[in-house]
């Protein structure tokens, strides 16, 4: 007998008696809600979100972003109200964008003590000391030309003057109290750079989330309408990374943990989930944050105005995806929602 042809005779067999009954019993447990959530793989909590603020100088201000319905730029008395209403919803962190009156070729305004970002996180320390507050630094917002460093003689970013600047702004940063600060101007050395800085001022407690892959996208427009920090001329394509590469999002984050980054970053979220897959493999254990940034969001926003798209839904599948990709912590803008509806749902 043809042992070949009677093995595939047998395997079709029981192909043909099983298969329907394998499809049963993994349709058994999608039939309800309540089993539907006993065998659920991946859980988005509250816990797993940050919430990024912008804040303005000035008093009992609010201006809204017009491109990010629901953002909003504000002053600090303003900021820390948020925070408290994101607190008392379940959010443990937030990430702070300075908006600045005014503005120079050199961002003095990023390292002053009296500062937008500065004054705010003192504030919210001392309102919500268990809330995690992050600082953004970076110069971009706070510079006339809008580029994330100093400039040289040909108008383009001065790598190593720029990390001096980072080392003071984030000593600023940490003197006011935040937990953590978190460059993302992808200035080669930074993370070591201001690590030394930070030792030096006695700051040791405070750590480093980096901007580690940081794509120059397109998804990002949004942001530089509410941050008010587009360059005046060219673009940040030499400093950001290219969205065509991977494997260099893998040697930028080992270079960042090597000189002493705490946490680790994905910008964008959803377009580059393979990227928070492939760092999540390659760094297990180090904490993974995915940035769901402005474009992301003012898509679904635009979208769910118009009606093509059932918002909540949306997102919460949207940044299910994320954290199935391995992301440990996501920056969002639909954070407060999220909160809400992980509430109400409970």
């Amino acid at each position: 007998m043809d042992t070949s042809f009677e093995q595939d005779r047998l395997v079709r067999s029981k192909q043909q008696t099983d298969g329907p009954h394998l499809v049963h019993r993994l349709r058994r447990l999608r039939r309800t809600p309540g089993l539907r959530a006993l065998v659920q793989e991946t859980r988005l909590t509250t816990d797993d979100l940050m919430l990024p603020l912008f804040v303005a100088d000035g008093s009992e201000e609010s201006e809204p972003v017009e491109s990010m319905p629901g953002v909003f730029r504000e002053s600090v008395d303003i900021t820390v109200k948020r925070a408290r209403s994101a607190t008392e919803v379940g959010i443990r962190a937030v990430i702070l964008f300075g908006i600045p009156d005014s503005k120079d070729a050199i961002g003095s305004g990023s390292h002053d003590p009296e500062g937008s970002v500065q004054r705010a996180a003192t504030a919210l320390k001392e309102e919500l000391p268990d809330l995690v507050v992050v600082a953004d630094t970076c110069m971009c917002e706070y510079t006339d030309h809008g580029h994330c460093g100093l400039l040289d003689d040909r108008m383009d970013v001065d790598n190593d003057a720029t990390l001096e600047a980072l080392a003071k702004i984030a000593v600023s940063q940490a003197a006011s109290g935040v937990d953590l600060v978190a460059p993302s101007g992808m200035i080669d050395g930074q993370v070591g750079v201001i690590r030394k800085a930070l030792d030096e001022a006695g700051h040791e407690q405070v750590g480093i989330l980096s901007y580690s892959a940081k794509y120059a996208s397109a998804f990002y427009g949004p942001f530089r309408d509410a941050a008010q920090g587009a360059p005046s001329f060219g673009d940040r394509r030499g400093q950001q990374m290219d969205p065509s590469n991977g494997s260099e999002a893998v040697r930028e984050a080992a270079q960042d943990l090597a000189e002493g980054a705490d946490l680790i970053m994905v910008k964008p979220a959803l377009a580059y989930l393979d990227i928070v897959r492939r760092l999540r493999k390659k760094f297990e254990g180090v904490p993974l944050v995915a940035y769901n940034v402005s474009g992301e969001y003012a898509m679904i926003k635009a979208a769910a105005q118009m009606g093509w798209l059932a918002e909540r839904s949306v997102v919460l599948e949207a940044l299910t995806s994320m954290k199935r990709a391995g992301a440990d912590i996501i920056i969002t803008y639909h954070a407060m929602d999220v909160a809400r509806w992980i509430h109400k749902a409970s």
